[in-house]
């Protein structure tokens, strides 16, 4: 049981973001609709459970874990999983404890985070105006969230800012949210909003900004460089010479980065979904739950699992149509 989990494709699976919650705080508009209906507490995966699924996947070489949502620190005893989770980080067998949080409960939870061993996290943030983010997560203060920063900073955590690209929204941002996390000592990261759920009577197709005009414009105020690094993720980075910054760029929508794929995702009812934008799952709480005392079927699980994965997704807006959509939403899956 101690051979590394390798796909079809020849690639390691190193990496498992856990959605432990399809709860949020905020509403974003390119995320979910505004009267959402989620899942009943009680289909949830205990944080017990929880802590026994992803210790079965650091036993099978899983290195980096990031905790997702909706929004992770929302979860009613969070913090306790995080520290549970730390004994991996001790023993060595697991390399980052991490998570992407939308920064409402940070300035709270910043400091229980370092010391359960989290060192990077990622803050979702599309605008740096308080009216506007008011206005694009619906429910969402932008003082609080600044706040939450300020307290991760504080606390000895590294923060990497995640921007979704909304064309007419946060074009006119692009510079001064630039400036703004290299004043702070922030990498940023730009995405491409993805066909992920029904999102009420948002137009995705309207929101589209590619990110190949975002670089383009980047490239007329900055010296923009290529780099070589890869995480095994989707992004592809750049430094921007004047600033010495690194930016980002997810692109699912127009080019495919699956060559390199390192990651699968589970979600908080613990269905494992090997791509994100394909609606093959393996439904992992039968092994987990009918075999308490014994890690080797959920383990036998997750290998056949990673057997199906695909080589790709379908996302594609080309034709100016939303091609590949998925039918549920991104806080079910895990962001």
């Amino acid at each position: 049981m101690t051979e590394p989990l390798i796909d079809p494709f020849h690639r390691a699976i190193d990496y498992l973001r856990v959605s432990v919650t399809d709860r949020c705080d905020f509403r974003c508009v390119y995320c979910m609709s505004e009267n959402m209906t989620f899942l009943p507490k009680k289909e949830l995966l205990t944080l017990e459970e929880l802590d026994r699924m992803c210790s079965a996947f650091v036993g099978l070489g899983v290195q980096k874990l990031r905790i997702t949502g909706g929004e992770p620190l929302v979860r009613r005893g969070i913090m306790s999983f995080f520290q549970s989770m730390t004994r991996h980080l001790d023993s060595g067998a697991l390399r980052e404890l991490t998570l992407t949080t939308n920064g409402s409960q940070l300035e709270k939870y910043a400091d229980d985070l370092y010391a359960a061993g989290v060192r990077r996290i990622n803050v979702s943030m599309d605008t740096a105006d308080e009216e506007k983010f008011a206005a694009i997560t619906r429910w969402g203060r932008l003082p609080q969230v600044l706040r939450g920063i300020d307290a991760a900073q504080r606390a000895g955590l590294r923060i990497k800012i995640n921007a979704v690209a909304l064309k007419g929204f946060n074009e006119d941002e692009l510079i001064s949210i630039t400036e703004w996390c290299a004043s702070r000592d922030m990498d940023l990261t730009w995405i491409e909003v993805m066909p992920m759920g029904d999102i009420g009577n948002e137009d995705r197709l309207g929101q589209y900004w590619p990110l190949k005009d975002l670089r383009a414009r980047l490239a007329e105020h900055y010296t923009v460089t290529d780099i070589p690094e890869r995480t095994g993720g989707p992004a592809r980075y750049v430094r921007l010479e004047e600033t010495g910054q690194k930016i980002g760029f997810i692109t699912p929508l127009t080019h495919n980065f699956c060559e390199s794929c390192n990651r699968v995702r589970l979600t908080c009812t613990g269905e494992l979904y090997m791509c994100l934008g394909q609606e093959d799952m393996a439904d992992l709480r039968p092994p987990l739950r009918n075999h308490p005392q014994d890690i080797a079927p959920l383990q036998d699980a997750i290998r056949a699992a990673i057997a199906r994965k695909p080589k790709g997704h379908d996302f594609d807006y080309s034709r100016q149509t939303v091609d590949g959509k998925m039918p549920r939403h991104m806080s079910h899956t895990g962001g």
